[in-house]
């Protein structure tokens, strides 16, 4: 019985060891205990645009979810944090005062530039900084595999400075006594005193997510990160994406082009060849046909992601260039090479620019 007992009390108190750990955050991000930076960052973005308060509000528990992603987002993604998390848990992080209960809307609103709702709810009378649109250079590879780019931006930051300055100006209607009986109704300009401030450049770094499948020109609002103004808000920086060109494949909206130059040899009894995709994945093409020059033939599933669906990609288009020999043919060889085509004269003339397409 006292043995029976013993083994109760120690289940009761790996029990409690156990619960005192703190939360899974791990779990709550949905991603491997081996996961990398750029893993943990997708998957904290990915949760916030669901998990947000403002898109659950029937969510008794919305708060809550939240705010445990917030903290899950804290800690791996900083690795000195994930690093005691790891060996110790939550409970060592807050008895080593490195959990800083950062409110995690704050987080993603600085690291992610997304918002819900915008401008629209706020007063459209109050005056704003203008906006600022940066263009950013993305490789194809980038745009297919996704990640994160970090931009040093130099924003004007107001500071306190001495005297004060006129504000909050205004047209207002006042009445002027002209007489006995008379009254004129004039508009004038009518200003506040406020303390007077400075504008100092301050850099800032500001982490950029470039999401598979994005296009060429499709943008990413960083709220307040614009001009300032100095009685009203700031404007917004708006980061644009510009697509370099590739050496090797051309992009028409979710399908890649590709030419491939092959021998007349290899055009008249087949071959078998390997393209480097954008990740590095091999797209293996074997053919035991002819191929003639400008004949195409398509990948499905090989394209470039879709991006409000990741799970669907486009087509690749590779379409087959052949380079003759330069050499000069004996007579023996061109009887030899009239014997084995038995090809008869197809002269003829007419309009080439639609050119016939191979499965």
């Amino acid at each position: 019985m006292f043995i029976k007992h013993l083994c109760l009390v120690y289940l009761l108190v790996l029990f409690l060891q156990i619960c005192s750990c703190g939360r899974d955050f791990y779990s709550i991000l949905n991603v491997r205990k081996s996961a990398s930076t750029n893993e943990i960052k997708k998957a904290y973005r990915k949760l916030a645009k669901e998990l947000h308060p403002d898109k659950n509000k029937d969510d008794p528990e919305a708060d809550t979810k939240f705010q445990d992603l917030g903290a899950a987002y804290e800690v791996l993604s900083d690795p000195d944090k994930r690093k005691t998390y790891d060996r110790c848990g939550e409970e060592c992080l807050k008895k080593e005062g490195m959990m800083d209960n950062s409110d995690p809307f704050a987080s993603f609103f600085g690291d992610f530039g997304f918002h819900f709702g915008g401008h629209d709810s706020q007063n459209h009378e109050t005056p704003r900084g203008a906006n600022i649109v940066m263009k950013l250079p993305v490789t194809l590879e980038e745009l297919y595999t996704g990640n994160f780019v970090e931009v040093a931006h130099n924003k004007p930051v107001m500071k306190p400075a001495s005297g004060t300055r006129k504000c909050n100006c205004r047209q207002e209607m006042v009445t002027r006594n002209l007489g006995p009986g008379r009254f004129q109704m004039i508009q004038q300009t009518v200003c506040d005193e406020c303390p007077n401030v400075k504008l100092v450049n301050e850099e800032r770094i500001l982490e950029i997510e470039i999401e598979s499948g994005m296009v060429d020109g499709q943008q990413t609002r960083f709220v307040a990160e614009g001009e300032p103004h100095l009685d009203g808000e700031p404007g917004d920086l708006i980061i644009e994406v510009k697509q370099m060109p590739h050496s090797v494949f051309e992009r028409r909206g979710d399908d890649l082009y590709t030419n491939v130059t092959i021998s007349l040899q290899e055009a008249l009894v087949g071959f078998s060849m390997e393209i480097n995709h954008l990740d590095g994945h091999k797209v293996s093409i074997v053919r035991d046909k002819i191929t003639w020059p400008g004949a195409r033939i398509k990948k499905k599933g090989e394209g470039m992601p879709n991006f409000d669906n990741n799970n669907l990609q486009g087509t690749l288009y590779i379409t087959f260039d052949v380079e003759f020999p330069k050499k000069e043919l004996s007579e023996e060889e061109k009887l030899a090479i009239k014997r084995v085509l038995e090809q008869e004269s197809v002269l003829k003339v007419y309009n080439g620019l639609n050119q016939n397409n191979i499965n």
